[in-house]
This record gives structure tokens, C-alpha cells and sequence, in this order.
């Protein structure tokens, strides 16, 4: 696909391109369907007691961010990339400052998802880096058809996905028919290892420089981390039918995605008097209205360092949740 496209057009509700992706790998990968399977059955053994967790302590994974600029703005400094490291700690370590707003009810759920992240210090051939490489690049946006992650199409090549996770930050992201307006989008485990990892809009991307209210706390990322991390949209996908699964016990049915800021309660799908987990990373809201992911979704992202991600990251002491440079 062509890397010319149309003006920056500002979102003002978050969209996400990952199920979207995960649609088009299970029609032109062959081998995606049985890797999803394969990564389903290890998440249902985990959940039923079946499978022992086999990371049992704190695990860092070394990330790169790979900065894609069509403008000397959209060139974002070291400063916001490090602010949005610090928000992946904070809020996968459960020491994000606004979880004291969670709705009573629903904090007994809020959970330590015992992983933390920072910029490599050693790329795949052994040199110093800081962790991110920056793109002057011709388009001026990029798509979920994984442009952003090879040179050829103005973006930059990733780095082996088994060692690190790779973060692309693009000026503009559109969707498959050409619309502006995804904030991000992840590949769940089990596809390609060429085009493994996250996008995410510059606008979107840590707590300062660039990044745009209502998206401006940077959790998109966490968001999208999330679905790199075998994580499903907690209604479930099925559009607004009440029939969709997280495959997520302690997350409420739902009966489609909440935008904004919701007040609580917000019930659907006969789920009152306590409603939609609104509030939880895997839903839609605003970033200043989402704080949370439970118990049953750290299982899963468990089960998933244990299997397709088990040869990325590695133990570190439980105190360790900064953004200074690590490998």
C-alpha cells in the first residue's frame, strides 16, 4: 500500500485496529489459526488449574521505540517516550496515582500484573542504544496493514520480537479502508514474527510533548500492550449482542465498548447493579477514566509470558519500576 495519504485528523473516541488485524491474519496466514489456537488451550489450562504458572515473580522486557516522523514535530523527544514507559509501570504494576478512583465495588478486582518494561540498552547486534530509533519518512500516515513495521514502506524494520517488544510511533494511523481515527493496534501471540508488536498514534503516545487530550496519559499503549499480551476488549467483540467473551471470569459481561467517561454504574446486559468494568484498559474509555486490569487478566497475560512469550523479558527484584534504561 502506498505510504501517501490524506491530513492528521484528530480522534475523538478511541478506536482500535487490533481485532481488525487479527480477522485479516486468520484469512491470509496460514499457520496464524493454529498458533491462536494453540495459545487459547495453554490460557483455558491456566484458567482451569490445568497448567502451573511458571513465572512466578516480576518480569522485565526490554522495549525499542521505533519513531516514524513525516514533520519535525511528529520527531517526538526522549522525554515523551520515557513518560510513556513510566505510564506502562505505573499502571502494570498497580502504582498509577488515580487508582483510588476506581468504583469501591470494583476495587477488590484491581491486580499487580507483575510485569514491568524499559528501553533496551543493547540492540540485536550487541551496540549501545537508548532504546529508539527515529524515521524521517515521506508518508505522512500509516495503516493496520503493518506498513509502519518494514523500511520499504516508510517504516522502520523491527527488531527480533522474541527478545524485544517493538513500539512503533507513526504520525497518522488509518484503518484498512483508508479513515483516519485508530489510536493504535497490536498483533495478538501466535502471528508473524515480521510484524509483531504495537502502533500507536504520536498524539496518543506517553503524557507529554505531542500527546493529546483525551488520549494524553498514555494509555493506549497499555491498552495495546494488553492485546500484545493475549488480552481481548472486555465486551467480548460480538458488536453490542451480549454474547461476546474476554475469556476473563472477573470482568463483567458487557454489551459493547464505553466511550469517554462514563458515570457509574453503567449497567448492560442485565450486569446491575455494579454494570460495565468501564474503567478496566481493555475497554474504550478516555485515558483519565480507565485504571485497572483484574486478577483473571493477569492470569492470561501469565499464561502467555509462560507460552508464546516465554523467551522475552526476565526476572528482576519486585522494586523495580522505572524507565531508566535496562537490558
Amino acid at each position: 500500500m502506498s505510504p501517501a495519504r490524506a491530513r492528521t485528523a484528530t480522534p475523538i473516541v478511541r478506536r482500535c485496529g487490533t481485532m481488525p488485524v487479527h480477522e485479516r491474519l486468520l484469512r491470509t496466514d496460514a499457520g496464524y489459526l493454529a498458533a491462536r489456537t494453540a495459545s487459547e488451550s495453554r490460557a483455558w489450562n491456566v484458567r482451569n488449574g490445568d497448567v502451573e504458572a511458571r513465572r512466578s515473580g516480576i518480569t522485565e522486557i526490554p522495549v525499542v521505540v521505533h519513531v516514524l516522523h513525516h514533520t519535525t514535530a511528529q520527531n517526538i523527544s526522549d522525554e515523551q517516550v520515557a513518560s510513556q514507559i513510566d505510564v506502562l509501570n505505573e499502571d502494570y504494576r498497580t502504582s498509577n496515582p488515580d487508582l483510588s478512583l476506581i468504583p469501591t465495588v470494583f476495587a477488590p478486582l484491581a491486580t499487580d500484573t507483575r510485569i514491568t518494561f524499559r528501553l533496551a540498552t543493547t540492540d540485536p547486534v550487541g551496540a549501545a542504544t537508548n532504546g529508539i530509533t527515529r524515521t524521517e519518512t515521506t508518508a505522512t500516515a500509516f495503516h493496520d496493514d503493518d506498513d509502519a513495521k518494514a523500511a520499504a514502506s516508510g517504516g522502520h524494520d523491527p527488531w527480533p520480537a522474541d527478545t524485544y517488544l517493538n513500539l512503533w510511533v507513526v504520525p497518522e494511523l488509518r484503518n484498512g479502508q483508508g479513515a483516519a481515527g485508530l489510536l493504535g493496534y497490536a498483533q495478538f501471540p501466535g502471528g508473524p514474527a515480521a510484524t509483531d508488536g504495537v502502533v500507536i498514534l504520536h498524539s496518543a503516545f506517553g503524557r507529554t510533548g505531542t500527546a493529546t487530550a483525551p488520549f494524553d496519559r498514555g494509555r493506549t499503549t497499555t491498552h495495546e500492550v494488553g492485546h500484545w499480551l493475549n488480552l481481548r476488549h472486555i465486551w467480548g467483540d460480538d458488536g453490542n449482542g451480549c454474547n461476546g467473551d474476554d475469556f476473563v471470569d472477573d470482568t463483567p459481561n458487557a454489551a459493547g465498548p464505553n466511550f469517554g467517561s462514563p458515570s457509574f454504574p453503567h449497567v448492560t446486559c442485565s450486569n446491575g447493579p455494579d454494570g460495565d468494568l468501564f474503567m478496566n484498559y481493555m475497554d474504550y474509555s478516555d485515558d483519565a477514566a480507565m485504571f485497572m486490569f483484574t486478577a483473571g487478566q493477569v492470569e492470561r497475560m501469565q499464561a502467555c509470558l509462560d507460552g508464546d512469550r516465554a523467551s522475552i523479558g526476565h526476572a528482576v527484584a519486585a522494586s523495580v519500576t522505572s524507565s531508566a534504561p535496562a537490558r
